[in-house]
This record gives structure tokens, sequence and C-alpha cells, in this order.
């Protein structure tokens, strides 16, 4: 009997937005997408970025993103062949890895009809990828909050736009965790959750954006001494009077401006290219509202096996 192939599109994401460490999250529309297929040589076939370099077999995080899934709730594994088109860029801040998790668990999903909440998959992709931000807004797409792992989703205001400043050098997550503090002052501590209240309403849209509140104690300091680039594009933005922050664990910096503000772009151009020395792809967004979605691939249909 026939079927139709499931497509599922993730997209990127920024996490922490500066002082929501661990915490916050958005979705942004870069985007990876995953279909299956019948069964070829290669388990997994990648194009875009990370072609060439990742695994094309059972390694690949999508596959065991995808058989981790249906080990959790009980379903046979598909005997299925994965194109994998990517957008987003890896080791840059911007949730590669959670989309990865993400589409697996998705992708496991569709093609299986076992079943799952929307936080299963969460849980699952965070349990893969170390941490809920960045899986929980793959997942639910728009502005989250997670707590406990649990995931809060809100609606991020149209009013602002994401600007990506993306480097060519890369840094990875693990190397980022390790130079974090284990202590901060009380004192830094409270001001940093008052920052953090305050970015999120104005992400939300529920009072005026105060681009001076994106700031950070808990995880920027000894990062953006790290990367010293980011950190002279982050403090620049900062000094012209543009919200900024380092996207995830960096090296990429997210810079949100109002929506329209072409003075604003020019003014992130300007600084990324002579400040920062050049080092930086600037890419002006917007946020990504549907997270993890399912299509039907009308190029592909044929038997869907399992093993």
């Amino acid at each position: 009997m026939s079927a139709w192939y499931p497509r599922v599109t993730v997209p990127a994401t920024s996490a922490n937005l500066g002082p929501g460490f661990d915490a916050f999250g958005v979705a942004i529309a870069v985007h990876f997408t995953v279909t299956a297929g019948p069964r070829e040589a290669q388990r997994i076939v990648p194009t875009g970025e990370g072609e060439g370099e990742l695994p094309t077999d059972d390694r690949n995080l999508v596959w065991r993103a995808l058989r981790r899934y249906c080990d959790r709730f009980g379903v046979d594994v598909p005997d299925v062949t994965v194109m994998a088109e990517n957008e987003i860029p890896l080791e840059r801040g911007m949730g590669s890895s959670a989309a990865a998790a993400v589409a697996g668990a998705a992708l496991g999903r569709a093609l299986t009809d076992g079943g799952g909440k929307d936080q299963q998959l969460i849980d699952l992709a965070a349990e893969l990828e170390g941490h809920p931000d960045n899986a929980a807004a793959a997942v639910l797409g728009g502005l989250v909050v997670c707590q406990g792992g649990v995931a809060t989703r809100l609606e991020p205001t149209d009013r602002l736009v994401p600007v990506l400043c993306v480097p060519a050098d890369r840094q990875s997550t693990i190397t980022a965790r390790a130079v974090l503090p284990e202590t901060v002052s009380l004192k830094e501590a409270a001001a940093n959750g008052a920052r953090a209240a305050i970015v999120l309403a104005g992400l939300a849209g529920l009072i005026a954006w105060d681009p001076a509140a994106m700031w950070d104690v808990l995880h920027e300091p000894p990062r953006l001494e790290m990367m010293a680039p980011s950190g002279r594009l982050v403090r620049d933005l900062r000094a012209a009077g543009i919200g900024a922050c380092l996207s995830g664990a960096g090296p990429s910096v997210l810079a949100l401006i109002e929506s329209g503000n072409e003075v604003g772009l020019g003014v992130i151009r300007s600084v990324a290219g002579q400040e920062a020395g050049k080092q930086f792809d600037v890419r002006p967004s917007r946020w990504d509202l549907a997270g993890a979605s399912v299509g039907r691939d009308a190029r592909i249909s044929g038997p869907c096996r399992t093993n």
C-alpha cells in the first residue's frame, strides 16, 4: 500500500536573550527540513549547512532522535532514508543541534503515528541536546520560557525584528559552558532577574522595548571575553543604543530593532563591518511562529516499511 512520506520543518532558535540564561528562547525563520523517503544506501542525505561533515549513517543526530522517539513510545523504527536540508549554521549559537533533535523526534512521530505531546518531544530533544530552551522554541515556535523543563509559549511582538550577526568562526556549546562562573553575588542575581523580566515583557509587546535591559551577568561576561570579536560587536551595538546579546552560547550575536527601522539596520551593518573587523554576516530575519511543522512530500510516495 502506498503512503505519503512526511516532511518536517524546524526553525532556528536563539536562547538566553541576554539575561534569560537557560530559560528564554525564541524561534527565528531560518529552517532545517527533513523528509523521509524510500531506503537508500545512506541513512541521512544532508544538504546545505553541514553537508560533507555530518554523519550520514545511524550516528546522525536526526536519526538518533528518531530512534529515541520510537524506543520511548514503543513503535517500530521505520526503514527509511532521510533527506536533510539545513539553513542553520553549525556551532554558531542558533540551535542547529536542537533543530536536528526536534526534527528527528517529530519525524518519528509523523512516520509512526506513535503519539506523544509537544512537551514530550521537547523533553526527548533536550535529553539529546542538553537543555530545553532551544528545543522548546524549536517545537513550539514563538517566544518561550522554560522552568523546570516545562515550556510556556508567548507570542513575540511584531514590532521587533531579529537581526543575526553570524561569524565564520564556530564555538561549541560545551566549551562555552565550561567558562561559566559557579557563583555570582546576590545583588547581581537580583538585578539580572529584573532585567530578564523587562526583556521578556518587551519581547512579548507588553511594555515598550528597552534595549538597555538586554545584558547579563550570569553567562555573558566570560563568553564575551573568550569570543573577542563577538564581545566587541555586542559592546559597540549597545553603545549605539541597540539591544544586543550573544545568541545562545555564541559566537553569533542577536540584535533587536523596531520593524521597518532601516536606520537601525544600517547601524548594525556599519558596526559589524567597521568595528568588528568585517567578520560578521548580517542577516535580518523574522520570528518563526509555527515551530516544528509537518507536511507531506508530493514528490515521494511508496511503501513505508518498518524493521
